[in-house]
């Protein structure tokens, strides 16, 4: 099974920065677009941000637009969100995703059943 994990999460305060980190097996993740989703409390999951496999396509929810930074480091398999002028809506626990074998090395996927792979979590608090 593959596996994903995710680190970086904690507390910040309103207008702070976090960065999150989701490491994935080279395998899966040099054939893969990525993404990254939260889950508020008593919300859906919803898309915050993707990457294509080279690297060259991104694209994010209005929601995080000009906070937030998808980036991928293709050498060490990991890919990243830095997120900054925190707000405390932004409070989740967020998620990361690979979809293996995208169409082209282009494409950026935010659709949630798109994604066959998935990290357990890591929560992110925003206090205010």
């Amino acid at each position: 099974q593959v596996q994903l994990v995710e680190s970086g999460g904690g507390l910040a305060q309103a207008g702070g920065s976090l960065t999150l980190s989701c490491a994935a097996p080279g395998r899966t993740f040099n054939s893969a677009a990525m993404g990254w989703f939260r889950q508020a409390p008593g919300k859906e999951r919803e898309f915050v941000a993707a990457i294509s496999l080279s690297g060259s396509s991104t694209y994010y929810a209005d929601s995080v637009k000009g906070r937030f930074t998808i980036s991928r480091d293709n050498a060490k398999n990991t890919v990243y969100l830095q997120m900054s002028s925190l707000k405390p809506e932004d409070t989740a626990v967020y998620y990361c995703a690979a979809k293996r074998f995208p169409f082209n090395s282009g494409s950026v996927y935010s659709t949630q059943n798109e994604y066959g792979y998935w990290g357990q979590g890591t929560q992110v608090t925003v206090s205010s």
